[in-house]
């Protein structure tokens, strides 16, 4: 079965570009466009669907009302957030209403397409610079002070890696973190590393329990968080 699309985005330029690129996808089927948050939630009242792509600045209802009335009204419905802004509040909002994913804009139209696969398939997705936003967020958070500076940079002559065998996790299992973080989905890590998709499936889900993590988003952060404290 197709999986069934939203599109909701103010500018009808992008929206009509995204429904084109959806529709040459033979295991896609957009359902609905519209303009508005408000107008998302109308139009999943009269007919579900099974992702939505949010925008996140838009007028009469921007993506965060939106994805609150959206999971609100249909609870199984996953939102997944394209902007071309990287706003922390904005980000921990959206989440905080049930958000599946956040995808910056500029993102490949092939990474579109496979996150709307890997959101459907019950998966959070986090773009991997959206991840180090929010992890540096939270150190801040974590440490008392607040701050709008861009988070810090690894210097190309420094490497800095987690301390993994503090946590006892093998080659693989490092190797799959490192992907997470970077924002690919289980198919393209199992493509990356030469391994099945199930494969890496158990595999994250040793590292989630060996790291007392919930979910894919918290490992992204858990691994960009390590980085920021070297």
């Amino acid at each position: 079965m197709a999986i069934r699309l939203m599109i909701c985005d103010d500018d009808v330029f992008i929206r009509e570009s995204l429904k084109l690129i959806c529709q040459l996808q033979p295991d896609f089927s957009v359902i609905h466009t519209c303009g508005s948050g408000n107008e998302a939630a109308s139009l999943v009242s009269e007919q579900p669907v099974d992702v939505v792509l949010m925008d996140m600045r838009m007028p009469d209802g921007d993506g965060v009302e939106g994805t609150r009335l959206v999971k609100q009204l249909c609870p199984t419905t996953k939102v997944l957030i394209l902007t071309t802004f990287d706003d922390e509040q904005h980000i921990i909002d959206a989440l905080r209403h049930g958000a599946s994913g956040y995808l910056l804009k500029n993102s490949d139209p092939s990474r579109l397409m496979e996150a709307i696969r890997t959101v459907h398939s019950g998966t959070v997705l986090m773009d991997p610079s959206v991840a180090l936003k929010l992890a540096h967020l939270l150190r801040h958070s974590n440490s008392g002070t607040t701050t709008t500076t861009s988070a810090p940079q690894p210097q190309a002559d420094t490497p800095v890696i987690p301390n993994w065998e503090r946590y006892q996790l093998n080659g693989s299992e490092q190797a799959i973190i490192q992907h997470i973080a970077n924002g690919l989905s289980n198919r393209e890590i199992a493509s990356t590393l030469f391994l099945s998709e199930g494969t890496v499936k158990n595999y994250v889900t040793e590292i989630l329990a060996k790291l007392e993590l919930r979910d894919r988003t918290q490992l992204a952060i858990w691994y960009w968080k390590q980085l920021s404290r070297q």
